[in-house]
């Protein structure tokens, strides 16, 4: 397929999403079995002007007068892939498989339409309600920090160091222009790509497939190893309680060297069930997985070193990779999930030791799902307080802190850490 296909394609998937209310992931796995003439190079750069037209889809629709799909797709395709105006009514002209072509008021949008007096919201690219949230956090910055939520993401690896080491798999991945993260100290990363190129399937690679890698974004690598720092050399106990798939259960196994004891748990059994497969391919041993039921936990009461809790939320700090979660989310869903969180902390906290450590994570940047619920934990139960982790994050990653470090927690951003959105805070359980 030539560009005029795939932007036609791009609409129609964008359509599909509109329409049907529906994950724009089933929207493009759909659209590619009922068109399988379309490569994997085709198929990748569809989804890529789709994403893209999401991440950006308010200041585009500002820029083109509408909000439509087709206005969407063409603007993606010229405002962000830098295609010239021009060309398309002559590739259009030449290619069946194009879109109609371009009407006088598109092209005259294509060709003059800029940024200037364009709201804070819009250049932002987020809902209203999520403007004033980012507000909360970042003050004068929210709009830098938002715009980055609005780019491409990196592809971020992790090296599993019970089976190799970073310096080699760089070596052996060197054909993907992978590079070293700059915080974590076992991470790897493929750069965004721009236009069309994707990247590159790393799952089908050797160093995927002998369990020596596994993709898993910096940031979640950092809450990981901030998590474990709070054992001792020994081990220690570790319960990871919202664990889903396992992708931090495999990072903390790690960084413990297959030491001590690390207890996998989720409430839903089918999201905890690709966790086994993982363990094995990333010869981690020093796991036991706690399938949900009555009294499955019950003998962990007051016994662990660090509970980790991911707690479900809404992903605000994932919309670079979730562009269409951005736009479905509503303003009383905050709500629901901090009420969920709560009882998560609550429920999770009988488990950790006295002296040991309640670790809250989230993809999150809204205060909302994060300080504040730190605040009203510690303020139910004071027998928790917050600890500085600056001195954890020293020993982990030996960089300066987070530009947006507070003593009640670590706010990782896009723009401030290249990372996604993360929320990472410890609470120490008093002796």
């Amino acid at each position: 397929m030539r560009l005029p296909g795939r932007i036609d394609a791009a609409i129609a998937v964008l359509t599909d999403v509109e329409e049907r209310h529906r994950p724009v992931a089933e929207a493009l796995k759909d659209w590619g079995l009922s068109h399988r003439f379309a490569g994997s190079g085709d198929r990748a750069a569809i989804g890529d002007l789709v994403y893209d037209a999401l991440r950006r889809r308010s200041s585009i629709a500002w820029r083109m007068g509408e909000e439509t799909p087709r206005a969407l797709a063409l603007g993606a395709v010229v405002f962000h892939w830098a295609e010239p105006v021009e060309s398309l009514n002559q590739l259009f002209s030449e290619d069946r498989h194009a879109p109609e072509k371009l009407t006088e008021s598109e092209l005259e949008r294509l060709q003059a339409a800029s940024e200037e007096n364009m709201p804070e919201a819009v250049r932002a690219d987020v809902p209203d309600f999520a403007a004033k949230e980012l507000e909360r956090v970042f003050g004068t910055a929210w709009v830098e920090e938002a715009m980055a939520l609005g780019g491409r993401p990196p592809l971020d690896l992790r090296v599993n160091v019970l089976k190799a080491e970073r310096d080699k798999v760089e070596a052996q991945l060197a054909r993907f222009d992978v590079e070293k993260t700059r915080l974590s100290p076992v991470g790897l990363r493929v750069p965004p790509r721009e236009g069309a190129r994707r990247h590159p399937n790393v799952q089908a690679d050797e160093a995927y497939q002998r369990g020596r890698i596994e993709i898993q974004d910096e940031a979640s690598q950092l809450a990981a190893l901030l998590a474990a720092s709070g054992v001792d050399d020994s081990g220690g106990q570790i319960l990871d309680f919202c664990a889903g798939g396992g992708g931090k259960t495999l990072a903390l196994s790690a960084a413990l060297a297959n030491r001590g004891q690390i207890y996998a748990h989720d409430a839903d059994r089918h999201r905890l069930a690709p966790i086994f497969e993982r363990l094995k391919r990333a010869g981690a041993r020093n796991v036991q997985v706690r399938q949900p039921g009555e009294g499955a936990l019950d003998d962990l009461d007051g016994r662990m070193d660090v509970v980790l809790v991911d707690a479900p939320c809404s992903g605000s700090g994932t919309w670079r990779r979730r562009p269409d979660a951005k736009w479905r989310i509503r303003e009383d869903a905050l709500q629901l999930r901090a009420d969920e969180q709560e009882k998560i902390l609550h429920a999770a906290s009988r488990f950790v030791r006295p002296g040991g450590l309640l670790v809250y994570v989230t993809c999150s940047l809204f205060p909302a799902e994060n300080g504040e619920r730190v605040a009203a934990f510690t303020e139910a139960q004071p027998e928790f307080q917050a600890l500085d982790l600056a001195p954890a994050w020293d020993k982990v990653t030996a960089a300066d802190k987070p530009r947006w470090a507070t003593p009640a927690g670590l706010v990782l951003t896009p723009a401030s850490t290249a990372t996604d959105g993360f929320f990472v805070a410890a609470m120490a359980r008093q002796p």
